[in-house]
């Protein structure tokens, strides 16, 4: 029987390394000023010193080593050193969801990030509670979920948009996308029927959306409108009533098992 890979031999396990997102470019021989924030974590909560090591990456030049070359508490200067890992690209699956409230609204992006969401993106619908949504924190709960979870891309956060809108301009905004929709009015056990014939379609690894709606549910208005459209299929989420956080993490793992990259 084999042993499970170690944290050192398996590349996507961040597991007790400092990891860090940054924005610049990533290149041999380069060096990096870090921010007050990200210097005052590596020095001053991680305790580390000048020739320790660091692990950066920003979504488009894969992952890097790096070492500490000047340890300042508002400043830290990192030296790289040699590219660990390649760019992997995220599956090409986006979430669209109603807002929830704060805890549970970071919750969800953390978890998306963690499922491969390439977009996560807040939908307004006529039944949701949550409109107000400060996007600068469901973008660093996204990062931070990265950083511990061993990535290299970060899904884009999207400003919150209304349903209706959304919909309507959807073969403008994403071509060819296919909507799969979490209907609780949906017969119990179709969901797998309806993956699979996705799957046996051609639909695995294509462009997909999965759309979440808020705890009371979408409006029958708008079940009919996605129900209308010949570029959206239904899902059921089983015979339990769930949370809207849960209901969109499940969406999320199913899907991504039958069509995503599982």
């Amino acid at each position: 029987m084999t042993e499970p890979d170690s944290d050192d031999d398996n590349p996507r396990c961040a597991s007790g390394k400092a990891r860090l997102f940054v924005e610049g470019e990533l290149r041999g021989g380069a060096s990096l000023t870090l921010d007050a924030d990200q210097s005052h974590y590596l020095v001053n909560v991680l305790r580390m010193g000048a020739g320790a090591p660091v692990l950066l990456f920003n979504g488009r030049d894969g992952e890097w080593a790096a070492r500490i070359a000047e340890a300042h508490k508002k400043h830290c200067v990192l030296e790289l050193v040699e590219r660990t890992r390649a760019q992997e690209p995220l599956p090409d699956i986006w979430l669209l969801f109603a807002p929830v409230k704060k805890a549970r609204l970071d919750f969800i992006a953390q978890k998306a990030t963690e499922m491969g969401a390439g977009v996560i993106q807040p939908v307004i619908t006529a039944r949701t509670v949550v409109t107000r949504l400060k996007d600068e924190r469901l973008q660093a709960n996204a990062v931070e979920a990265a950083e511990q979870c061993g990535l290299v891309a970060v899904p884009e956060v999207r400003a919150a948009a209304k349903l209706g809108s959304l919909i309507e301009r959807w073969s403008e905004i994403a071509p060819g996308r296919r909507i799969l929709f979490c209907d609780e009015g949906a017969a119990p056990g179709a969901a797998r029927a309806a993956l699979e014939r996705l799957a046996g379609e051609g639909w695995r690894g294509a462009p997909l959306a999965v759309l979440v709606g808020p705890e009371g549910g979408f409006s029958p208005e708008e079940r009919d409108m996605l129900r209308s459209r010949i570029d959206t299929v239904a899902l059921s989420l089983g015979p339990r009533i769930m949370r809207a956080d849960t209901a969109a993490i499940a969406a999320l793992a199913v899907v991504g098992l039958m069509l995503g990259d599982w």
